[in-house]
């Protein structure tokens, strides 16, 4: 194996390569406009790795995070945001494009992966990693190594129901995937913004400032985001029992959460005493492009 991993982080506006060497250090980082069809992905794509591999070694590994999963029947992409790709044999078109084989993964997945392997949950054994953005995805590993199951969904945290669910949360929102309550629909960066500011709000951006300042509206959405996300990690604790949970995304900036986030989670898990550590991420939006590249263990 090369001594040299690429890593490809696939956004909705963007893709970002990244080369890592032996060590895990980044020898180089680049994005890239999304062009948004699957014909021009390809080819945009395969002058990144061409542009990578010039840099480091023609024989550099490349790994892939996307927003969504390789369904293990059809070869092809399911449950990506970015719709186009949805149906699209994906993986098996990329290595045609560049002649070489590639790893494909879900980029919560990698996400998890970049924290469990030299990030904030480095060592632990068990580790779920949350992205909090304009969606919510989670990803599991095990001793370093992604847990995908048998149809490539373990980890999709983000399409179970809120739990332990209260009056005044009915009636159910409803979620892109098509059932009620997901925990997405709650815990999105949109759905804070919203208990904020109110419907059609989309930015957290300085909540936690407002609410320092006595803020009402800060304060009470804080309080109800805080609770909701204590059950939503209770859940992962009670089904999984992790070593470690690593939170991602623009909500994981607010270090408020933490603390306040622990204690709702202790107090929902089925243990007398709950050692589950709630971490903040290491490697901030490198943590994608990372995990993607450390596909290749």
């Amino acid at each position: 194996m090369s001594d040299y991993r690429l890593g490809i982080d696939l956004g909705g506006t963007k893709i970002e390569i990244a080369a890592l060497d032996s060590k895990g250090d980044i020898l180089l980082r680049h994005r890239e406009a999304n062009p948004g069809t699957y014909d021009a992905l390809l080819v945009k794509i395969a002058e990144m790795v061409q542009f990578a591999r010039a840099k480091t070694s023609p024989v550099a590994t490349v790994g892939i995070g996307i927003p969504g999963a390789i369904d293990a029947r059809t070869r092809c992409v399911k449950n990506a945001n970015a719709t186009w790709l949805n149906g699209k044999p994906f993986g098996d078109d990329l290595e045609r494009a560049l002649g070489c084989a590639v790893r494909v993964e879900n980029d919560a997945n990698c996400f998890a992966l970049s924290e469990a392997i030299d990030g904030a949950a480095k060592g632990r054994k068990i580790v779920f990693g949350v992205i909090l953005g304009s969606g919510v995805g989670g990803g599991i590993v095990v001793n370093n190594e992604p847990l995908t199951g048998l149809h490539h969904i373990a980890g999709e945290w983000g399409h179970i129901p809120l739990p332990w669910v209260r009056a005044e949360e009915f009636p159910m929102p409803k979620c892109f995937c098509g059932n009620e309550g997901c925990i997405e629909r709650f815990l999105c960066g949109s759905a804070l913004a919203e208990l904020w500011k109110g419907p059609g709000e989309r930015s957290t951006h300085g909540i936690e400032l407002a609410a320092e300042q006595g803020d009402a509206a800060a304060l009470k959405a804080l309080d109800i985001y805080t609770e909701r996300l204590g059950r939503a990690c209770a859940l992962v604790v009670n089904m999984l029992d992790p070593d470690a949970i690593v939170l991602g995304g623009g909500v994981s900036n607010l270090e408020g959460l933490y603390p306040r986030v622990r204690e709702v989670m202790t107090r929902y898990a089925i243990t007398p005493e709950c050692n589950t550590e709630l971490l903040k991420n290491m490697h901030g939006d490198s943590s994608g492009v990372r995990g993607a590249a450390w596909l290749w263990g």
